[in-house]
C-alpha cells in the first residue's frame, strides 16, 4: 500500500507540470517600478520594484554598477531585497542612509529561456543632509567675548556641508539682527553646500551679558543648529559724586568722605587726590547695584585749609578719569605764641621785644602784661600766611628798674569769636655788680709735701647776676732776695700784687679751671680749688677774681704755698761713646730741682760705688740741683751692664734713679753653658745650639763639618739659624760626628766643635729563616739588627700562633748581646715548630719586626682513625672505590701503594694515584675503577716515607655490610633531667649510617629507644629525665644492611643526673628562669586584650604550620617512588674528613692533641621532638648542676678550636679539609640528606649549621627508612669473601 506522503508529492509534481506548460508563453514584466524618492540622512529608503511572470535573475543597478542578484546584496550591507520574491516583490531598502546613497537606481530582470530581460527607468534617490553646527570664524563658541559700546564689528558664521544649503540667521536676546549679507558656495562633494554669513553690529550698554547666537536650518532640519556667545560690552561708569561733607570744619576733627560711582562696564576704579596728590587707592565694587564706593577719612589740619580734596572714577574705556572736588574751609587757632627779643639789660636801661604768633584763621589779638599790670604796645599788625591763615605781630619797649628783676612779662593772643586764649612769657632780668669778696686758704707759714691735695675756697656776695669767680695761678723764674722757709709767718698786703717780692724773672699767669668745684646759696657764691701739689706750686700765688655782668672793675683775693718736693730727675753724662775691654770711663750725674736738696749714690751689679761729690746749685721752682762723678775700668763682662745713679731726697724718703749702660766692644766669646754634645733623632731635624756673645754683636758663622764648609748653595738640608744655631733637615746616621763653628766679628774672631748623636729607629738586618732541626735536636736562630741606642732588652720574641704562650715554658731560651738577639732552642718537638718573630725596640718608633721559620723535620706518621682500615665497595665490576691515605711529615713525604704485599703497577688503567701536599699534611688517593670481588677484594698497604723514616698503613677493601659498633662513648653535659653525649662513629659498612640511643633506669621492665637526629650526628641530648635517677646510657649505629652491636660491649655508660634544684623548672637547658614580679606589671584590662592578640597569634601559626606539614606529607608521598632506589647509597672509600680526628688549628702541635672523631652538631631529642643547644649553654648548666655523677669525665669536646687561618702555610694544618663536607639542613624521614657522615665542617668555629635555629617537631623513627635485606639490590647485599 503506498503511503500518504508519497501521494501528495505526486500529485504536487503533476500540478507543476501543468503549471509550467501554462506559461511556456507567459513574458515577464514590471507591475510596479520605482520611482524617485528623497529621505533624510539616517532614514530607511525603499525603492520599490514588483515584476510579474519573474523568470530571469533579478538585481538593482546603482549608478551602473549590478549589485548583484543576491537578496542580501554582499559588500552593501545596508542594501536589501525586501517583499516576497513569489509574489515578484524585488523591492531595493536602504537603511541608515548616506551621502554615498545618493544616486541612480534600476531594476534590471534578466532574460530567460522563456522572456527576454526587462530594465526599469532610472530613478534617483536624493538624500538631504541638515546643517551641522554652525561655526563663528573669529569667536570660540559658548566664550565670553569682549566689545567696546558704540564700535562697529563683523562676525562671520559658517556652515558647512548641507544639503540644500543652510540659511543663516543672527539673534541678540529676543531680537532678530538683520545687517547679514550670506553667499553659498559648494561643500567637500559636488552635492553638498557651503553657507558662510557676515554680521555688521554695533553693540550699546544694554547688551552687555546679552548672548549673541547664529542659528542655522534648512528643509531637513527640525530643529535648527545653534551657536553662540556671551557678550562683555565695556562702556563707562557716570561721573562720582562726594558725600558727607559740611563747610566748615574745625582743626583736629575727622572728616569721613564717601565717593560714589554708578554703573560702567568694568565698574569704575576709584582714588582720592588732595591738591592733585594721591592719599588714597582703595575702593570696592557692588555687582548687584552696579556701583563702586570708596571711603576717605582725614584728620583735619590747619594746612588742610583751602584743600581740594578730589575723588577720580576710571575704567578701561575711558581715556580720562571723571572728576568730583570740594574745597575744605578750616577754622584753627595759632599753633604757638612766642616772644622775640632780649629780656636781660643793665638796670635803668629800655628793652624792646616783639610778640609774634603762628598763622589763625580767623586772626587774634594780643596784650602785653608785666606781673598783674597791664603795658600798652609799641605797634600791632596781621599779616597773611600759608593755608589761608593770618599772622598777628605786636611790638613792646620798655625802660628796666632793679625791682623789676624776676618778674614775668607775658604777651597774650585771644579771639573771643572762637573762645580762644594763649600766652607767652619771659622773665625780665636786670644786671648790677657784686659787692665783697674773701678767700679761705690754709696759713701761709705751713709747709706741703708735693702730692698731698690742698683746697681754696673763694667767696663773694651781692651782683646780679651772681659774680663770676676765677682762679688763677702766678708763677715767678726767679723771685729776688731770700725765699721765705717753712714756720715763718708770712702776710701779703691786700690790693698789692700777691707776691711777697717782685718778680725779678719771668712772670707766667694762668688759668686754673681743673678741681674746682662751684655752689651759689642765696646772694653769696662760691668756688673751691681743689689742688695736689706739684713742684711748680712751691711759692706760686693763687688769685681769685670775681667779676659781674657791668663793666666793672674785679674783686681780687691771693694767697701763696711753700711746697717740699723729691728731684725731678737725674742725668748721666759721660765723653767716651765706645769702650774697649781695660778701658778708664768717667761718667757725671746731675740730679734735678728738689727741695730741700739731695744727695746722690753710685750702684752697679748692686753694689755702691765710690764716687766724688761736686756739690749743690739753685734750680727751678725754688730747689737745688746736685752734682757727682765716678770712675769705672770695664771689661767684656761689663757689656750690656747699667751703672745707676740714685739721687735721694733724705727729709722726703723719696729719690728718682738713672743708668747708663755699657759698651764695650770684644771678639766673640762663648758661654760656658755652650752645648758640645746634641743628640738627634734620624730622618727629623737637628738643631746645634750656638750660645756665643760679641759686641759689636754682627758675628760672621762659618760652619764646616769633615772639612767641608756648610751652608752652601748645594747643600740644601743645612739652615743658619737665629744666634748662629745650625739646623740640619732630614738627619741620616751619616750626619753624626764633629761639627767646627767659627765666629768672627770687627773685633776678632773664635771657634769651637760640637758633635752630633744621631739616634734612629732599629733594623734587622738578617734573620735565619728557614731554621731547620730536626726532632731532639738543637736550633737556634740568630736575629741582627742595627740601632742607635742599643738598650739591654731591645730584642723580644713571639711565637706568631693563634694562642699566645711563654716561650721559656716551651723549653725556649731567649739570649741578647749587643746588636744580637738569639732565639735557642734544646731537644726540639714538634710543638716547637711554628713561625717565629724577632722585635727589636730602642725606644724609637717603628719598632723593627721580621719572622723565621723554625721548621722541625720527623718522620712520615700515618692518621689511623677509626674507620680508616675499611673501604667498602661492590664488586660488580662497575663501581670504583676510592683509597685515602694521609700522613704528617716534614720534609714532604712520598707515597706507594702495594696489594696483599705487592706493589701496585702504576701503568694499570685501573688503578689512579693522586697526591697532594698541603703544609705538613700529605694526602695520598687511590681510586680503583671496576671493582671485581675476585681481584679487587684484598688488603691495600700504603707507606709513606720521607729522609727520616716509614710508615705504613693496611687498607681493607671489602663488600657492604652492616656498621661497626661506635666506641669511646662519653658524657659531655648533665644536669637534672637532661643528660648530653657524645661517641666516636665507626666503620659504616660502605652505607650511610645513623644512631639510635639505649637507655634504662631501675624499676623500669625494659629499654628505651630513641634515634638521633640529625642521624649522623655523634652528640646527641637526652631530654625529659628524672632528678638524681641512675641511668644505664648506649648507643649503636645502623645501616640500610643491619645494626651492631652496641657501644664498648655492650655494657653501657652508668650515670647519675643531678639532683632537682630549689626552683623547679621545665624549662630546657640553657634557658635561665625569669623572675616573678610580686604584681601585674601592666593593668589588667591591658593583660587581658595581650593575651587574647596572644592567643590569636598562636593560632594562626599552628594553622600556617600545620599546612606546612600537609604540604610536606604530600610531597613525600609523592617521592616515595623516586627516593626509595637512593635510600642505601654506598660510599666506596674511606676518605673521613681529616679534620674527624684531627684539630685543625694553626700549629702542629695541637695535630698530636687529639685523634678521635668529633662533630660540632649538637641536638637533643625526647620523644618525637628535638632541641637545639649550644655547648656553652650544656657548660653553663653541668657548673649549676654540680653535684652531678658523671662516670666518664672526659667532657671537653676538641673542636673548640680556632678557625682562623695561618699567615705562614709552611707550619700549619690545610683548612681545606674542612670545607670538604657539606652543611646540614633541617632533616626531613623522607628526604634522606646525602651527606658524608663524617664532615664536621663546624668543629673548629664551635657553632651550628643556620637551619639548627629551627625545630622539627615531628618526624619519623630512623628505623621506618631502612630498607628490609630483600629489598636491596643485588649489588648492596652483604656477601662473604
Amino acid at each position: 500500500m503506498v503511503p500518504r506522503s508519497l501521494d501528495a508529492l505526486l500529485i504536487c509534481f503533476l500540478l507543476d507540470l501543468n503549471k509550467g506548460g501554462l506559461a511556456e508563453n507567459v513574458q515577464q514584466a514590471f507591475r510596479v517600478e520605482p520611482v524617485n524618492v528623497t529621505i533624510h540622512e539616517g532614514g530607511t529608503a525603499l525603492l520599490k520594484c514588483e515584476v510579474d511572470n519573474p523568470s530571469g535573475i533579478v538585481q538593482w543597478v546603482k549608478d551602473g554598477l549590478l549589485l548583484g542578484p543576491d537578496r542580501h546584496i554582499p559588500r552593501f550591507p545596508r542594501y536589501s531585497m525586501v517583499g516576497d520574491a513569489n509574489k515578484g516583490q524585488y523591492n531595493l531598502q536602504v537603511i541608515r542612509s548616506q551621502l554615498d546613497d545618493d544616486a541612480s537606481y534600476e531594476c534590471q530582470v534578466g532574460p530567460s529561456e522563456k522572456s527576454a530581460g526587462i530594465i526599469s527607468h532610472s530613478v534617483q534617490l536624493t538624500v538631504l543632509i541638515p546643517p551641522k553646527r554652525p561655526c563663528i570664524m573669529e569667536y570660540e563658541a559658548d566664550s565670553t567675548v569682549t566689545w567696546v559700546a558704540g564700535k562697529e564689528y563683523t562676525l562671520s558664521c559658517q556652515v558647512n556641508d548641507a544639503r540644500p544649503p543652510a540659511e543663516i540667521a543672527f539673534t541678540t536676546g529676543d531680537k532678530d539682527l538683520t545687517d547679514v549679507t550670506s553667499h553659498v558656495q559648494p561643500g567637500s562633494n559636488d552635492k553638498l553646500f557651503n553657507t558662510e554669513a557676515t554680521l555688521r553690529f554695533t553693540p550699546r550698554s544694554s547688551d552687555n551679558r546679552q548672548r549673541l547666537t547664529c542659528r542655522a536650518s534648512n528643509a531637513v532640519a527640525i530643529i535648527p543648529a545653534v551657536v553662540g556667545f556671551t557678550m562683555n560690552i565695556l562702556f563707562p561708569p557716570q561721573s562720582p559724586h562726594i558725600e558727607g561733607y559740611n563747610d566748615p570744619i574745625a582743626k583736629g576733627k575727622d572728616l569721613q568722605l564717601i565717593c560714589l560711582s554708578l554703573s560702567g562696564n568694568p565698574l569704575a576704579t576709584l582714588q582720592w587726590l588732595k591738591n592733585d596728590e594721591v592719599i588714597s587707592t582703595n575702593w570696592e565694587t557692588d555687582e548687584a547695584k552696579q556701583l563702586s564706593r570708596s571711603s576717605l577719612r582725614i584728620s583735619i589740619k590747619a594746612e588742610d585749609n583751602m584743600a581740594t580734596v578730589s575723588c577720580q572714577a576710571l575704567n578701561q574705556v575711558l581715556k580720562f578719569p571723571l572728576q568730583a572736588s570740594i574745597v575744605l574751609h578750616v577754622a584753627f587757632p595759632p599753633e604757638q605764641v612766642k616772644i622775640i627779643g632780649s629780656s636781660s639789660t643793665q638796670e635803668e636801661k629800655e628793652i624792646s621785644l616783639s610778640c609774634s604768633t603762628s598763622p589763625s584763621n580767623p586772626p587774634v589779638f594780643l596784650r602785653w602784661w608785666l606781673g598783674w599790670r597791664e603795658l600798652n604796645a609799641t605797634e600791632v599788625t596781621n599779616s597773611e600766611a600759608a593755608h589761608g591763615g593770618m599772622i598777628t605781630v605786636s611790638n613792646l619797649t620798655y625802660e628796666v628798674h632793679r625791682e623789676d628783676n624776676g618778674l614775668s612779662l607775658i604777651c597774650e593772643a585771644f579771639n573771643e569769636a572762637i573762645m580762644y586764649t594763649k600766652t607767652a612769657s619771659v622773665a625780665l632780668r636786670v644786671m648790677y655788680p657784686p659787692q665783697k669778696i674773701w678767700i679761705d686758704v690754709p696759713p701761709l707759714e705751713t709747709c706741703f709735701r708735693a702730692g698731698n691735695e690742698v683746697k681754696l675756697t673763694c667767696f663773694a656776695s651781692g651782683g646780679n647776676p651772681s659774680p663770676r669767680l676765677e682762679w688763677y695761678k702766678e708763677t715767678c723764674t726767679n723771685i729776688g732776695g731770700a725765699t721765705a722757709t717753712c714756720g715763718q709767718q708770712q702776710q701779703p698786703s691786700p690790693g698789692k700784687s700777691g707776691l711777697l717780692k717782685p718778680c725779678l724773672g719771668k712772670q707766667e699767669i694762668k688759668s686754673v679751671r681743673d678741681g674746682i668745684t662751684s655752689k651759689t646759696s642765696g646772694n653769696i657764691v662760691s668756688r673751691e680749688l681743689s689742688l695736689t701739689l706739684t713742684p711748680s706750686d712751691n711759692m706760686a700765688t693763687y688769685r681769685c677774681n670775681a667779676t659781674g655782668a657791668s663793666r666793672t672793675p674785679a674783686l681780687t683775693a691771693y694767697t701763696f704755698l711753700h711746697v717740699q718736693f723729691p728731684p725731678l730727675h737725674a742725668t748721666i753724662a759721660t765723653t767716651d761713646k765706645e769702650l774697649r775691654r781695660g778701658q778708664l770711663v768717667t761718667l757725671n750725674c746731675k740730679s734735678g730741682s728738689s727741695n730741700p736738696p739731695a744727695s746722690l749714690t753710685w750702684i752697679k751689679d748692686g753694689k755702691k760705688l765710690d764716687a766724688t761729690n761736686l756739690g749743690q746749685k739753685k734750680a727751678e721752682y725754688g730747689g737745688f740741683s746736685t752734682s757727682g762723678r765716678v770712675a769705672l775700668r770695664v771689661s767684656s763682662a761689663d757689656h750690656g751692664k747699667r751703672v745707676e745713679c740714685h739721687a735721694l731726697s733724705s727729709v722726703l724718703s723719696e729719690g728718682v734713679n738713672s743708668f747708663h749702660q755699657l759698651t764695650v766692644l770684644f771678639p766673640p766669646e762663648f758661654s760656658s753653658e755652650q752645648v758640645h754634645i746634641v743628640q738627634a733623632v734620624e730622618q727629623g731635624a737637628a738643631q746645634l745650639p750656638l750660645l756665643v756673645s760679641a759686641s759689636p754683636p754682627e758675628i760672621t758663622y762659618h760652619w764646616s763639618f769633615l772639612g767641608e764648609v756648610l751652608l752652601t748653595e748645594g747643600l740644601p738640608r743645612y739652615h743658619l739659624r737665629d744666634g748662629g744655631s745650625l739646623e740640619i733637615w732630614n738627619v741620616t746616621r751619616a750626619d753624626a760626628g764633629k761639627y767646627k763653628i767659627h765666629c768672627e766679628n770687627t773685633e776678632g774672631h773664635n771657634e769651637t766643635t760640637i758633635t752630633l748623636d744621631v739616634q734612629y729607629a732599629p733594623s734587622i738586618r738578617s734573620i735565619g729563616d728557614p731554621t731547620f732541626v730536626n726532632v731532639g735536636g738543637s736550633a737556634e736562630i740568630v736575629c741582627q739588627a742595627d740601632a742607635n741606642p742599643a738598650p739591654l732588652g731591645m730584642f723580644q720574641w713571639r711565637w706568631l700562633a693563634d694562642l699566645e704562650q711563654n716561650l721559656e715554658e716551651l723549653g725556649i731560651e731567649l739570649l741578647s748581646e749587643g746588636l744580637t738577639g738569639q732565639l735557642r732552642v734544646k731537644e726540639a718537638q714538634r710543638t716547637h715548630a711554628g713561625l717565629y718573630e724577632c722585635q727589636v725596640d730602642n725606644g724609637i718608633s717603628p719598632a723593627a719586626r721580621s719572622s723565621a721559620r723554625l721548621i722541625v723535620q720527623y718522620p712520615p706518621e700515618i692518621i689511623k682513625g677509626p674507620g680508616q682500615r675499611k673501604v667498602a665497595a661492590t664488586g660488580d665490576g662497575k663501581s670504583q672505590a676510592v683509597l685515602q691515605c694521609s700522613a704528617q711529615g716534614v720534609p714532604k713525604v712520598q707515597f706507594s701503594w702495594a696489594k696483599n704485599g705487592i706493589s701496585l703497577d702504576p701503568d694499570s688503567p685501573r688503578h689512579t694515584v693522586a697526591t697532594s701536599h698541603v703544609g705538613s699534611l700529605h694526602t695520598s688517593t687511590l681510586t680503583i675503577a671496576n671493582v671485581s670481588v675476585v681481584h679487587d677484594y684484598a688488603t691495600f698497604t700504603c707507606t709513606a716515607s720521607n729522609e727520616l723514616g716509614t710508615d705504613t698503613l693496611d687498607i681493607q677493601l671489602l663488600s657492604t655490610s652492616r656498621p661497626d659498633p661506635p666506641t669511646e662513648l662519653k658524657v659531655i653535659g648533665v644536669s637534672h633531667n637532661w643528660l648530653a653525649l657524645g661517641w666516636t662513629p665507626g666503620f659504616d659498612g660502605g652505607l650511610q649510617q645513623s644512631f639510635r640511643i639505649r637507655y634504662h633506669w631501675p624499676g623500669v621492665p625494659s629499654f628505651l629507644y630513641v634515634d638521633v637526629f640529625p642521624p649522623q650526628s655523634k652528640v646527641f641530648t637526652l631530654t625529659g629525665l628524672q632528678p638524681d635517677t641512675l641511668y644505664n646510657v648506649s648507643v649503636n649505629a645502623r645501616n640500610a644492611l643491619g645494626e651492631s652491636d652496641y657501644a664498648d660491649g655492650g655494657a653501657g655508660l652508668s650515670v647519675t643526673t643531678a639532683e632537682r634544684m630549689q626552683e623547679p623548672s621545665d624549662r630546657d637547658p640553657g634557658i635561665l628562669p625569669e623572675p616573678t614580679p610580686d604584681r601585674p606589671v601592666l593593668p589588667l584590662p591591658i593583660i587581658i586584650l595581650l593575651g587574647a592578640l596572644a592567643g590569636l597569634l598562636i593560632s594562626s601559626n599552628l594553622f600556617f604550620l600545620g599546612c606546612l606539614l600537609y604540604r610536606r606529607r604530600v610531597q613525600g608521598l609523592k617521592e616515595d617512588e623516586t627516593t626509595g632506589e637512593n635510600k642505601a647509597k654506598v660510599r666506596f672509600g674511606n676518605n673521613y674528613t681529616v679534620c674527624s680526628w684531627l684539630k685543625c688549628s694553626a700549629h702542629s702541635a695541637q695535630l698530636e692533641e687529639h685523634s678521635s672523631e668529633s662533630s660540632s652538631t649538637k641536638m637533643s631529642t625526647s620523644g618525637s621532638a628535638a632541641t637545639t643547644e649550644t655547648w656553652s649553654q650544656l657548660d653553663h648548666h653541668a657548673q649549676k648542676e654540680g653535684n652531678a655523677t658523671i662516670t666518664d669525665h672526659n667532657i671537653l669536646p676538641p673542636w673548640l678550636g680556632s678557625s682562623e687561618p695561618h699567615e705562614y702555610e709552611e707550619v700549619r694544618m690545610a683548612r681545606g679539609y674542612e670545607e670538604l663536607a657539606p652543611r646540614y639542613d633541617i632533616w626531613h624521614p623522607k628526604e634522606e640528606p646525602q651527606v658524608h657522615e663524617y664532615a664536621s665542617p663546624y668543629q673548629l668555629s664551635g657553632g651550628l649549621p643556620a637551619g639548627y635555629a629551627k625545630v622539627v617537631q615531628i618526624y619519623d623513627p630512623v628505623a621506618n627508612y631502612l630498607l628490609p635485606q630483600e629489598e636491596l639490590p643485588f649489588e648492596q647485599q652483604g656477601e662473604l669473601v
